[in-house]
């Protein structure tokens, strides 16, 4: 039997706390405040903030802010609601800004 590929965990960069599994990585193409960021099926350790309406690149949407569980850094968002049908697959999905994380295997 072959051996699968050994996908990264992440870690918040600023205090090391374990954010996400590689193996949740919906896509590494989106871009929050700080530059790229990966779009996750889930995370772990956080602390998800109220819900807001925020207009972003790809339209209006219903998010809630996501910070780090141990030191309180805020590191990207959480989808909430979209108001368009083609967006809906990201309802439920975290955005996390890559300059926030650190992966180890």
């Amino acid at each position: 039997m072959g051996e699968g590929k050994t996908l990264p965990t992440y870690f918040c960069r600023n205090c090391e706390n374990p954010l996400a599994l590689g193996e949740d990585i919906i896509s590494k193409k989106f871009v929050g405040a700080s530059g790229p960021a990966f779009m996750f099926s889930n995370a772990m350790n956080l602390v998800i903030g109220p819900k807001i309406e925020r207009k972003l690149i790809t339209g209006s949407y219903v998010v809630a802010d996501v910070m780090c569980g141990k030191c309180g850094e805020t590191l990207g968002w959480k989808y909430v609601e979209t108001f368009h049908l083609r967006q809906r697959y990201k309802e439920g999905m975290f955005v996390i800004e890559k300059l926030k994380l650190t992966k180890k295997l």
